[in-house]
């Protein structure tokens, strides 16, 4: 059953003035959020390394923070519900904290199980902030200025993109590598001791990052944000608001589709891209963890330039173009050497920028009162996170440690969001 007119949805504090500090809040969480997916580029390796992993077993951080995702996305949306943006944004930033905290006993055990677990609470608290986070944004303003706005806030999880990087290369890798030979070679207690050191070396990062994460809940403890609330307009039929009654609208069940692509190829690329960078442009691990961080930096510069320009074009023609540069990027480090390989990988940063927040505001568009059911769907889509990864993992397992024939991966997911950039987002006519 379609809406006869759309929702509308209205603040309950309207004075623009008061949008400003709110908006600097829902910013800073998207800083954080992405410090912490960003670090998982350089976690992957590193825990590869010191817990003795293959590429599959390694790829299970991806796996347990996106399976949170989707195990969270449909009580994140109750809470949201039941109990606004303010307490969901809290409980969440609460439960990541806890789960950056467990890096300490998981590290001090070398137990990969415990980091995965850990891995799994922050995943938790990444999606109650996230189903509150993306639609706060959103709607915190003028609905013609939504992706824009969006765009914006998103801007400066770009920001993690190149920081995370850079700080988990400087204070989490030691740029140390044995062979399997050279480890069998060393002694027991030799060798216990280096893998013991290279876990540890994860402990004060996630420790700082932990009591952040508990003085930012308590500045949204004490400051006052403006709930939004849906309006139903004269006229507008009253509608089953349940989670699966809003995938009537074909746009949304396509956005949710393209950003399960969107998210796998995301994470794809920068879980190996370390592993990338080493095997096919020769560089050690500190110096591709480094261009990790320009990878980010590029990723940071896309969101702006991106932001730029959807005032002078539509969100979905440039969705649309940034597909083809992604697809075309993904083919050229599949097939090149040395350091193209890296100047692909860069620009498929730059590309990716603005897809999530982009796919995020065409899915939503018109939506009104059914925003929040929306948006648990959406984040539910992150899943894509723990599937392609692992999935990457294997191939490049089954092909020898071939690490650029797992990159096919990202490049098929490229192909879908362009479909979606030029059909799927289309609001069925009301």
């Amino acid at each position: 059953m379609e809406i006869g007119t759309k929702s509308s949805i209205k603040l309950t504090e309207t004075s623009s003035k008061g949008y400003l500090l709110p908006f600097i809040l829902i910013v800073s969480l998207f800083f954080l959020w992405g410090m912490t997916h960003n670090l998982n580029g350089v976690l992957i390796p590193h825990l590869k390394k010191a817990c003795q992993l293959n590429n599959s077993q390694s790829a299970l951080v991806d796996t347990s923070v996106f399976f949170a995702y989707f195990i969270m996305a449909l009580p994140a949306g109750y809470v949201l519900r039941k109990w606004g943006y303010k307490l969901s944004i809290i409980i969440g930033l609460v439960t990541f904290s806890v789960g950056a905290f467990l890096f300490i006993p998981a590290a001090d055990h070398r137990m990969y199980e415990l980091f995965l677990l850990a891995l799994f609470i922050i995943g938790c608290g990444l999606a109650l902030l996230e189903t509150a986070a993306n639609p706060y944004a959103a709607v915190l303003g003028k609905p013609e200025a939504a992706t824009h706005r969006l765009n914006l806030a998103a801007s400066f999880n770009g920001l993690a993109a190149m920081v995370a990087p850079v700080a988990g290369t400087t204070f989490i890798l030691s740029g140390r590598s044995y062979s399997e030979t050279e480890l069998a070679a060393m002694s027991e207690s030799n060798r216990l001791a280096y893998l013991l050191h290279e876990a540890s070396s994860v402990k004060m990062p996630y420790l700082i990052l932990s009591l952040i994460l508990l003085v930012v809940a308590l500045v949204f403890l004490f400051v006052k944000l403006p709930e939004i609330q849906g309006e139903k307009k004269e006229g507008e039929k009253v509608q089953n608001s349940g989670l699966f009654a809003v995938l009537r609208h074909k746009h949304l069940s396509f956005s949710v589709i393209a950003q399960f692509f969107y998210v796998g190829a995301q994470v794809c690329v920068t879980s190996f891209f370390i592993r990338m960078a080493q095997q096919g442009a020769g560089v050690d691990e500190k110096t591709a963890g480094y261009f990790l961080g320009v990878y980010g930096l590029l990723f940071m510069g896309g969101r702006f330039v991106g932001t730029l320009l959807l005032r002078y074009t539509t969100a979905q023609r440039l969705l649309a173009i940034y597909a083809v540069c992604c697809a075309v990027l993904a083919a050229v480090a599949i097939s090149g050497t040395g350091m193209v390989i890296l100047y692909a990988l860069g620009g498929l940063g730059f590309f990716m920028s603005i897809m999530f927040p982009t796919i995020f505001s065409l899915g939503i568009a018109g939506l009104g009162n059914e925003t929040k059911q929306a948006s648990s769907w959406l984040i539910m889509s992150i899943v894509g996170g723990a599937v392609f990864p692992f999935l990457t993992g294997m191939l490049i397992d089954a092909a020898n440690d071939n690490t650029k024939i797992g990159y096919s991966v990202p490049l098929t997911c490229y192909l879908v969001i362009l479909w979606f950039a030029l059909n799927g987002y289309k609001p069925a006519k009301t």
